[in-house]
């Protein structure tokens, strides 16, 4: 093309550049008229189902409006004039209902008159035509009131329309057949060809609708589907958010009885593995820092500590400002739980010793262990926590703050049942409020496999 000028293509037909957008402005003008159209007297409150019936009755409204003057037009022009007012009044009863139906929203009203009109009009205008063959079994378009009734009522309620529309077809059948010849002198002479025509016609227009109802609605519903699917998929991931999310709060057993009791949770256990750790002159160190520097910090060894409670199956239970605390023996994830609790404190300590891209400020940490029974439960309705209580957290917890920086402190009860499997320190005497004197262990690392079988040999 000359002058810059470029030709679409739209709908089959080719449209000139500066035509394009006039062009696209009416296609979208007709998209939604017929949008609107589709979805007229449907409210935001409306289920997804009486939505679907809403939509279709309107469609069926289009569809019959449309089809019936067509079929007037095309008799005309083929046949017999005869009177065009049952066409007429037919026209004017379906839109006024659907006009009055807009301004009250009142849709089982319109939903009764409407398939009353669908059933009741076709064999008006048989009737009026003389008999089934003259009309050319106009009367089949009655059948969409049956068909109407199960898509915008239900399968139950349809049973009724059906029963009238076999009721007034063995009528109209019975008439023909006893009274046909004396009503032949009035009938309207119909060329064989153009009677023919129409029954192929009826049928034809009869089976379009029929099936563009079932079509549509078929569609509607898959659409109605796909979204009912995406909802639950979205619901499906806000439901595992939060289930992970409690289970970052919770034990995964502890969170599963939560959901399922509203019971108070509080469990006994007679041997549990305990273990604090708290971060040696954090307060002094946090002076000099902003908010965001020392949540970064913590932020990064916690969760570096998380992810070795993970490692070796144990639950870490909270964090109290720079203190951070871990138990081992609540769950069935680690059979030696008090080994295993050793083994993370060691790897705790040599983790900061070592990774200074966690540990930026070198920052040493105090590490105490205790061993004996607990009580664990949940405390509180809102924001609630899993905590342990009892002498072993107490013992835990002041052994911690008595320890030695770098230094893995264990009670008796932990050294006796690992002194086979690690090396220690001599025992050191220290005094616990509450507690008075007590021998306390550290933990200097795993025996060596030779010295681990001598120890074994001697043990037996």
């Amino acid at each position: 093309m000359h002058c810059g000028l470029t030709a679409y293509t739209i709908c089959g037909q080719i449209v000139p550049r500066d035509q394009n957008d006039n062009v696209r402005e009416q296609m979208n003008t007709q998209r939604a008229f017929l949008d609107g159209f589709r979805t007229a007297g449907i409210l935001p409150t409306d289920s997804a189902e009486l939505r679907l019936q809403k939509s279709l009755l309107i469609f069926a409204t289009g569809l019959i409006s449309f089809t019936s003057m067509l079929w007037l037009f095309i008799y005309w022009q083929l046949g017999p004039h005869f009177s065009s007012t049952v066409p007429f009044v037919f026209q004017l009863l379906l839109v006024g209902n659907l006009i009055v139906y807009l301004k009250t929203l009142n849709f089982d009203g319109f939903r009764l008159i409407q398939l009353s009109l669908f059933l009741f009009m076709p064999f008006v205008a048989q009737w009026s035509m003389g008999n089934f063959i003259t009309a050319s079994g106009v009367s089949l378009w009655a059948l969409l009131a049956p068909v109407g009734a199960v898509l915008c009522i239900g399968p139950r309620e349809s049973l009724a329309w059906f029963i009238a529309y076999i009721v007034f077809t063995a009528l109209s059948g019975g008439v023909d057949y006893y009274l046909g010849d004396a009503l032949s002198p009035t009938q309207i002479k119909v060329p064989t060809q153009t009677t023919v025509f129409f029954f192929a016609l009826n049928f034809a227009a009869v089976s379009t609708i029929v099936f563009l109802l079932l079509r549509y609605s078929a569609s509607e519903k898959q659409k109605t589907q796909a979204h009912l699917e995406e909802a639950h998929r979205l619901l499906q991931a806000e439901q595992d958010r939060s289930e992970n999310l409690l289970l970052n709060i919770l034990p995964g057993p502890i969170a599963e009885r939560l959901k399922n009791s509203n019971l108070t949770i509080a469990d006994g256990f007679a041997d549990v593995s305990v273990m604090f750790v708290d971060i040696v002159s954090f307060t002094r160190v946090a002076e000099g820092l902003s908010p965001q520097q020392v949540f970064a910090m913590l932020n990064k060894i916690f969760s570096s500590f998380d992810e070795l409670a993970e490692k070796y199956g144990l639950e870490k239970i909270k964090t109290i400002g720079d203190a951070y605390m871990v138990a081992g023996g609540l769950n069935d994830q680690c059979k030696d739980y008090t080994e295993a609790l050793v083994d993370m404190a060691l790897e705790m300590r040599d983790l900061l010793q070592r990774d200074f891209q966690v540990n930026q400020m070198h920052l040493e940490v105090r590490i105490g262990i205790g061993t004996g029974p607990v009580v664990a439960g949940v405390v509180g309705k809102k924001k609630f926590i899993y905590d342990l209580w009892g002498d072993t957290v107490n013992i835990a917890s002041r052994i911690t703050s008595e320890g030695v920086p770098g230094m893995v402190q264990v009670d008796e009860a932990t050294y006796r049942r690992l002194e086979t499997r690690f090396d220690f320190h001599a025992p050191q005497v220290i005094y616990l409020k509450g507690k008075g004197n007590m021998a306390v262990y550290r933990a200097i690392g795993r025996k060596s496999a030779a010295r681990l079988t001598t120890s074994d040999m001697a043990q037996s």
